[in-house]
């Protein structure tokens, strides 16, 4: 095991065991369950013919929240999902486990725990089990990854976050030497207008590897009956590969409806330098409604349509019924 990783995990084990202490001098300790599932059933077209049809478990979080006291408390959650390179099998890791501190307006995160590169905007955008935030669904970075993680609240509306990760993701365990760098700023400078900027560096260590280099941006406004946002995203050199950069966009509104939950539309575009990943690069539009089953449950009928860009390929019209169910 390298110097780097042992290092790591003996400040976690630590801090765990810190953590474990003060737990039992406070009375005031409480946890709470996680359970997350997201499904769907859907049917998809192309070139007037039916191309996919049935039911899917999209992903399914189990784990645990638990509280030391006033400023410590710990996580850990199973995520079982689809591997990345088969639609055939069932794959379980854990997404999550560590160990978060919260003191006044400082917060970290220490362990595997999420990281900061589209966390806002997954969340400005509400839907992810509709389908995943642009950064996300296109592969710019990973929802979680091992290291530490802060974020500072200056003032009510403006915040400062860093990340020092393994840059491997939390399916991965890490191969090389390189660290993954990552800051970002938040403004709300007035009433529900918000403005995100994210700049990361992960380290390419191995051969003729070049550092890989996010730059994400996001402008929004959320009212309590509606909200629009508008996201740009540009990575270096992917997968460490030079000069192979890709970019694109992503535009989303939502609406709030009586009796309907909500009505919403997504719109992307994603681009490669000099079509090197085209048969990828696509347009996507997406168009539904979610409806709120209880405390609980949520339905999200809704339509999409993906538009290849690669020559000859035939848009894809498809039609799914989403279902959330979280505690």
């Amino acid at each position: 095991m390298k110097r780097k990783s042992k290092l790591m995990i003996m400040a976690m084990a630590a801090l765990i065991l810190g953590g474990a202490s003060m737990a039992q001098e406070q009375s005031s300790s409480k946890g709470k369950p996680i359970i997350t599932i997201f499904g769907d059933a859907g049917v998809g077209f192309a070139d007037g013919e039916i191309n996919a049809l049935g039911f899917n478990l999209e992903r399914a979080y189990l784990g645990y929240d638990y509280r030391f006291d006033d400023r410590w408390s710990a996580k850990v959650v199973y995520d079982m999902g689809r591997g990345d390179d088969t639609k055939l099998q069932r794959l379980g890791y854990v997404k999550n486990a560590e160990l978060d501190y919260k003191n006044g307006n400082l917060s970290v995160k220490i362990g595997l725990t999420g990281t900061s590169q589209f966390n806002f905007q997954e969340k400005f955008w509400g839907y992810r089990y509709i389908r995943k935030s642009f950064q996300d669904e296109y592969k710019f970075g990973s929802s979680a990854d091992l290291g530490v993680s802060a974020t500072f609240d200056f003032t009510e509306r403006f915040s400062l976050d860093a990340v020092i990760l393994n840059g491997e993701g939390y399916k991965k365990i890490q191969k090389n030497d390189g660290l993954n760098y990552g800051l970002g700023l938040t403004a709300n400078p007035v009433g529900g207008f918000f403005i995100r900027a994210y700049g990361g560096i992960n380290q390419g260590t191995e051969g003729e590897q070049k550092n890989t280099a996010n730059l994400a941006s996001f402008i929004g406004y959320k009212h309590d009956k509606f909200s629009l946002g508008a996201e740009f995203n540009q990575m270096w050199n992917t997968s460490f590969k030079d000069d192979e950069d890709k970019n694109g966009f992503s535009v989303y509104a939502n609406v709030k409806m009586p009796k309907i939950s909500s009505i919403y539309v997504r719109f992307d575009d994603i681009f490669s330098k000099d079509d090197w990943n085209k048969s990828k690069d696509e347009s996507n539009v997406i168009f539904g409604s979610q409806f709120k089953v209880g405390k609980y449950v949520k339905l999200a009928p809704n339509v999409r349509l993906a538009m290849p860009k690669q020559e000859g390929a035939d848009n894809k019209w498809s039609a799914y019924i989403n279902c959330s169910f979280g505690l």
